[in-house]
């Protein structure tokens, strides 16, 4: 009878011969996802024998990371800005990038009355960052939209298992807001051009859904229809923020009409990077 010890040994020279990287870590937390035990614990049992159950488990999930699936889909969900995400195939893993939008976006808005205040939340995925956002202001209404069906029902799925109360759209981009303005706007969009997709990591590329990471014209399809349509949507006084991919800093401040907005701003995230796009309207 193998031990945990044993498995814990054996997942990380399997995942070593496959190439994953920090194997030792990911042969940790995918035991301890298997065996619903800390990782600290599986130290604290290290000769407890698994039963062919759990051994069945474990092997199931570690077969699927060795063929390159992410551990946030094998898993089923991650942590992000405080909330519980479910996530698969069908949406893209949050990141740490959007995890740092969502406190940019959170720091602006404190202090600020936002009781009857609209956001809306375009390509929403699997809806974190309009959830986290709902999560952290209760007085914000929150709508979020996005073209996908099975992400729609992922994010709605989602705001039921944080307990928070967002209204959900399909449509793409403005189409199911027509007629309508928001205070406060935020867009985590398709960015990747064909070219950049190719070299993306391999879990990545196999896993994640195309249609979420890249657009086409070198990756600023989106925001070429947004620098036409959000003027129509945005209250005077509104803001916008977006998530975008390094280098298109200078290239979205051009795209942006000057005349339309009072202030466009690229910031940039830990590693250096161009990674946001704040705008405000007079």
């Amino acid at each position: 009878m193998k031990t945990i010890g044993d498995i814990l040994t054996l997942s990380t020279q399997y995942l070593e011969a496959r190439q994953i990287t920090n194997a030792r870590r990911e042969a940790e937390d995918l035991l301890s996802d298997a065996l619903s035990l800390k990782r600290i614990q599986l130290y604290m049992n290290y000769d407890r024998p698994l039963t062919e159950a759990e051994l069945t488990v474990c092997r199931e999930r570690l077969g699927r990371r060795g063929k390159g699936e992410p551990s946030a889909y094998i898993h089923g969900e991650v942590e992000f800005f405080g909330c519980t995400i479910a996530v698969s195939p069908a949406v893209l893993i949050p990141r740490q990038e959007t995890e740092l939008l969502v406190d940019k976006i959170v720091t602006a808005l404190k202090g600020e009355n936002l009781e009857g205040t609209l956001l809306w939340d375009l390509c929403c995925g699997s809806g974190c960052i309009g959830i986290a956002l709902k999560k952290a202001f209760p007085a914000l209404t929150v709508e979020l939209s996005d073209i996908r069906p099975e992400a729609v029902a992922i994010a709605k799925a989602n705001a039921m298992k944080n307990g928070v109360d967002v209204t959900v759209h399909q449509g793409d981009l403005f189409a199911p807001f027509a007629g309508r303005r928001c205070r406060y706007f935020v867009c985590n969009p398709p960015y990747v051009s064909e070219e950049d997709y190719q070299q993306l990591a391999r879990e990545v590329r196999d896993h994640e859904p195309h249609q979420a990471l890249v657009a086409g014209d070198g990756g600023f399809a989106i925001y070429a229809r947004l620098a036409t349509e959000l003027p129509l949507y945005l209250e005077k006084g509104g803001k916008a923020w977006m998530e975008i991919g390094t280098g298109m800093g200078n290239h979205l401040l051009g795209m942006f009409s000057p005349t339309e907005w009072k202030r466009s701003v690229v910031e940039r995230d830990y590693a250096g990077h161009d990674r946001f796009f704040f705008l405000e309207n007079e």
